[in-house]
């Protein structure tokens, strides 16, 4: 039996895209360790000399001007990518695309950013005769997502779903299936052996993950939440900002022995299983790890658009609060040192719907792999042409 191909397109315009895709490629090769699958930011590997350069401009839009994205999101907010858009980034970056996909040889293409997925749909519209799928990688469905040449929809909740049946999609070509994570969030540890095994202590913690988006800097924030370091051990996790871990471990309030401060770690899943508290921006990933754990968010700074639909579903569904003031801090570091309070709010996330579990997303998938819709016989011929069609 020949082993079924799954190419998993992203880009790297925040992390959440791409690491979905990765956590969905390893969610099947669990299940079924014959799948192959590559997962490609396609811009970044078609032309490696301008888009980090996009991507930096990117970045530094939202650090300077935050509100203009969250202006341009809504502005655009039921509308596709345009036509001049997709051939632009047609020339500059994806003219080559074809011939990736003719290289690969998928059996199904899945797209977690809109970009890819609009070029994707470019070519098959153009002749590419692989099954497309769109997974949705927010609580929340911006309009560049949606293209007519999509077959299916996976999303992250029953809401989005309406969403898309709002905008014309068929409630048979869209499947609620959760965002995927990484199979290591699939279960959760015992929060005493997760501390043992990161050299912590065994006391209430807080995980403080991102940083670099203003609120961190602020010196009350600061004092604030150091405040409580004797009796709750805070855990800074700032990821690639290497400037930011430097700026906080030289701070003299969190020099202290029940506080860590540290970069990038490939250990998120035992860090969320060791702790009582997440302190987050609400990006649609992490958001998704933390509510696998089951352990309750609070929200800062969030960038305009999609995090602030994100932070609205996690709120409104009682899995967060947004940290509007130092009492709200204080309220929940008090509520993660009583055992009572901790244990509530696990039993209510062991009571998620079912469509919300992690591995949910990745069963589906292998689904579809086996379904008429990832049976369709790719035309070799038909992608050729493509690729002629699209150069």
């Amino acid at each position: 039996m020949t082993k079924k191909r799954v190419l998993i397109l992203s880009e790297g315009f925040g992390s959440g895209h791409t690491q979905a895709g990765y956590a969905l490629a390893a969610g099947l090769k669990k299940l079924n360790p014959q799948i192959k699958t590559k997962v490609l930011e396609l811009g970044s590997f078609l032309n490696p000399t301008v888009a980090p350069w996009i991507l930096s401009a990117y970045k530094l839009t939202i650090n300077t001007s935050p509100a203009l994205v969250g202006l341009l999101y809504r502005k655009q907010y039921k509308k596709p990518l345009g036509r001049l858009s997709t051939l632009a980034l047609h020339k500059m970056f994806y003219h080559h695309a074809a011939q990736v996909i003719r290289q690969l040889r998928p059996d199904l293409i899945i797209c977690t950013h809109p970009i890819p997925n609009t070029i994707i749909s470019r070519l098959k519209a153009a002749g590419l005769n692989v099954p497309l799928c769109t997974l949705i990688t927010d609580y929340d469905a911006h309009g560049s997502w949606i293209t007519p040449e999509v077959e299916h929809y996976l999303v992250s909740t029953l809401e989005v779903r309406d969403l898309l049946i709002g905008r014309g999609i068929s409630p048979e070509a869209i499947q609620v299936t959760g965002i995927p994570v990484h199979p290591e969030f699939w279960n959760i540890q015992n929060k005493q052996s997760a501390r043992a095994e990161l050299g912590i202590k065994d006391m209430p913690t807080a995980l403080i993950m991102g940083g670099g988006w203003g609120l961190l800097f602020k010196e009350e924030f600061i004092n604030r939440l150091s405040s409580w370091r004797d009796s709750v051990q805070l855990v800074f996790c700032m990821g690639s900002n290497e400037k930011l871990v430097a700026k906080l471990q030289k701070h003299p309030a969190l020099r202290h022995h029940n506080i860590t401060v540290m970069g990038h770690t490939c250990e998120i899943s035992k860090w969320m299983d060791a702790s009582d508290l997440l302190i987050t921006k609400p990006g649609g990933m992490t958001c998704t790890e933390a509510l696998a754990k089951g352990i309750p968010m609070l929200f800062y700074e969030s960038i305009p658009g999609q995090e602030e639909k994100n932070r609205e579903y996690f709120v409104s569904r009682g899995y967060g609060e947004v940290l509007a003031s130092g009492d709200i801090l204080d309220k929940w570091l008090k509520s993660i040192s009583n055992e009572v309070s901790r244990k509530e709010y696990s039993k209510k996330t062991s009571q998620l719907h079912p469509l919300y579990k992690p591995e949910r997303c990745a069963m589906d998938v292998m689904e579809l792999l086996h379904s008429s819709l990832a049976t369709v016989q790719v035309d070799r011929r038909a992608l050729g042409i493509a690729g002629l069609r699209a150069n």
